[in-house]
This record gives C-alpha cells, sequence and structure tokens, in this order.
C-alpha cells in the first residue's frame, strides 16, 4: 500500500513523503479499510515532530481521522459484524495516511445518508467535542448567548452549528474577515476580530442590557479575557489550548461573576463515560437528518489546487499549522488499481 511512513521525526510537514509499504493485516477482531480521505489535525504536526503526548514507536504511519470502505471484515464473531464488506464508514486510528488501515469496530461510525468520504473524514474528532462541550458540559439551551472563539476552525464551526440548532445565539470571533466570513455562513449571529483591543467590550455590547454571553467555548486559550465579557452564572469549557499559551484565570473575576468553569477532554469519554459517546453520537447524527448539521470541509480558494492524492498532505498540513484554511483540511486518497474493488456498495 501507500503511506506517508514516519522512520524519523521530522522538522515539518514539508518534510512528508509517499512510500509504499507492505499492507496491514488485520488482527481477527479488526476490519480493514481502504482510505478515500483523510483529515487533519493540528495533533498530526505535533506527532511528526515527536512532541504529541501519545507517541508510536518508530516507525509509524501518520494520520488518524478518514473515511473509506470496508474491505475486510473481523473473522471472530463475524455473525455479530455491524459493517460488511463495501459499507462506506468513517473513524479514527493510527495511521489515516495510507490507502488501507485496520480498525476495531468501536472506532467505526455509518458515513451519514447524502456525505461524501471527503465530507465525512473529518467527523471523528471534532464533532463530538464541539457537541460534548455545549450539550454535555455546558448545558446550551434556547435563549443562551454563546461565544465561540476560533470559529472557522474545525471544532469552532462545529460549535457555531450545534448552537444554533439548540437555539442560542452565535458571536464568533477569529483573526481574519474571511474567517468571520466562514462562521457567519454557518449561523453566526455576530463576528468579532480578537485580534482587536477592546473585542471584549464589544462582545458585551452585543448582548441584551450589555449582561454578557451565557457560555464561552475556547479552545484557544482565552479564560482569562472571556471572563471580561462573560454574564452572570455564566458557563466557560476549555477544550484546549491552540495559541500555545495555557491560560493563568483571575480566580476572583469566576467567584464574582459565580462563573461555572469546566473543561472537556472528549478522547477519554469512551473510557470514563462510554454510555455519553453513544449519546453524543445520536445527537449529532439527529442533526445531520434534520440538516442542521453540515460537513465544514475547507475548499481551497483562489486558484489553489485541490487536495488530491497522500503526497498532498504534508502541503495540507502545512497550511493548517500556517493558519491558512478554515474548517476541516481533508485530503482525498486514490486507491490503488489492484484495490478498485474496495468501491462502495450502495452509497455512491
Amino acid at each position: 500500500m501507500r503511506a506517508i511512513r514516519v522512520k524519523e521525526y521530522v522538522e515539518g510537514p514539508q518534510d512528508l513523503f509517499v512510500s509504499d509499504v507492505p499492507g496491514p493485516r488485520p488482527s481477527p477482531n479488526e476490519y480493514l479499510i481502504a482510505i478515500h480521505a483523510a483529515a487533519t489535525n493540528f495533533f498530526d504536526l505535533l506527532q511528526i515532530r515527536g512532541k504529541y503526548q501519545h507517541q508510536p514507536t518508530l516507525p509509524w504511519i501518520a494520520g488518524s481521522e478518514f473515511a473509506g470502505v470496508v474491505a475486510e471484515t473481523p473473522s471472530v464473531n463475524s455473525s455479530s459484524n455491524k459493517y460488511k464488506i463495501g459499507d462506506c464508514v468513517f473513524g479514527a486510528a493510527q495511521g489515516g495516511f495510507a490507502t488501507l488501515v485496520c480498525v476495531t469496530e468501536e472506532a467505526l461510525l455509518p458515513v451519514p445518508d447524502g456525505w461524501g468520504f471527503a465530507d465525512s473524514a473529518g467527523l471523528m474528532v471534532t464533532a463530538p467535542t464541539s457537541y460534548a462541550a455545549l450539550a454535555t458540559r455546558t448545558g446550551v439551551q434556547r435563549g443562551d448567548w454563546v461565544l465561540v472563539h476560533a470559529a472557522a476552525g474545525g471544532v469552532g464551526l462545529a460549535a457555531v452549528q450545534i448552537a444554533k440548532a439548540f437555539g442560542a445565539t452565535v458571536i464568533a470571533t477569529a483573526g481574519s474577515a474571511r474567517k468571520r466570513e466562514v462562521a457567519r455562513s454557518f449561523g453566526a449571529d455576530h463576528a468579532i476580530d480578537y485580534k482587536q483591543a477592546g473585542w471584549e467590550e464589544q462582545v458585551r455590547t452585543l448582548t441584551p442590557n450589555k449582561k454578557g454571553v451565557d457560555i464561552v467555548f475556547d479552545p484557544v486559550g482565552l479564560v482569562n479575557a472571556s471572563l471580561k465579557c462573560v454574564g452572570w452564572n455564566g458557563r466557560i469549557v476549555v477544550i484546549g489550548f491552540a495559541s500555545g499559551t495555557i491560560d493563568s484565570v483571575a480566580m476572583n473575576r469566576v467567584l464574582l461573576k459565580n462563573v461555572s468553569l469546566v473543561g472537556l477532554h472528549w478522547g477519554l469519554y469512551a473510557r470514563q463515560e462510554p454510555q455519553t459517546v453513544d449519546k453524543v453520537w445520536e445527537g449529532l447524527f439527529d442533526l445531520i437528518r434534520q440538516g442542521r448539521f453540515r460537513p465544514t470541509r475547507f475548499v481551497p480558494e483562489g486558484g489553489e489546487e485541490d487536495l488530491v492524492g497522500l503526497e498532498y498532505v504534508g502541503k495540507a498540513l502545512g497550511m493548517l499549522g500556517r493558519r491558512e484554511t478554515w474548517g476541516k483540511v481533508v485530503v482525498e486518497v486514490r486507491q490503488e488499481p489492484q484495490k478498485r474493488m474496495f468501491e462502495a456498495s450502495s452509497k455512491f
């Protein structure tokens, strides 16, 4: 098969290359998936440099999120397999930047009706993170005012759509006019430049009687600044530190405004609260069926080449790292000629 194989840590995505490697051999409880699209994430950039908290033993294949077709099914308890050969699925497992990957059933979900592989490849990580942050951790409801930071990013655009679906008014922040335009196109009611001094007061001014927002969705590391524009009984959910800096919080403001400050580590829910994982995906699939959650795949603009082929993984990661994109950056994966049998059975 073809894959982005990491034999030694690299300086950056420009050093990645595609090579021919032996195909994976699924264990008795694993599916073999023929990958048709792979999504990029910031943690991919950290992992190829050896700076992520979860580092496989060298050599390993980069990437995680993917969508594709079931090529082989588990041989044990085969009568209870959820998926059959030819089914369209998406998921996440080490080795997503390849033409084939082995994965267990719990790491797979069916491609939603009407969605393509490139649409689905970026669903597994960002969408449930945003849903759990808003629906599970902060209890978003109709009438809430929700501040979404980095609103044009993968988790940000998911959060905008989810908050709107629950009946909230959304204030988006983003650092460029184009990204603010994108956030509005996905449903944000207002969009503000967080690089502009005094943005916190702009947020407060937008809310009724300048009361401040009810919920802050923070994947950046802006808790301290957001405390200036959150209202009484406000809820702030921390899901990451894209700024690269872990915020120092003025706890007196947390006390004086009766603020609830919570975190969200979606990756641990499968182990700590597996029942919540099922509820989150039920909620997300309901929104998708209702047409209230749509794909957030980044579309190259201004004459940029389409990201088709594993050879474009390095370019895609580079664009992501330079903050030149919005939504989920997805690379379409060409299947090898001898693997044409791994085509979708019915959806496409």
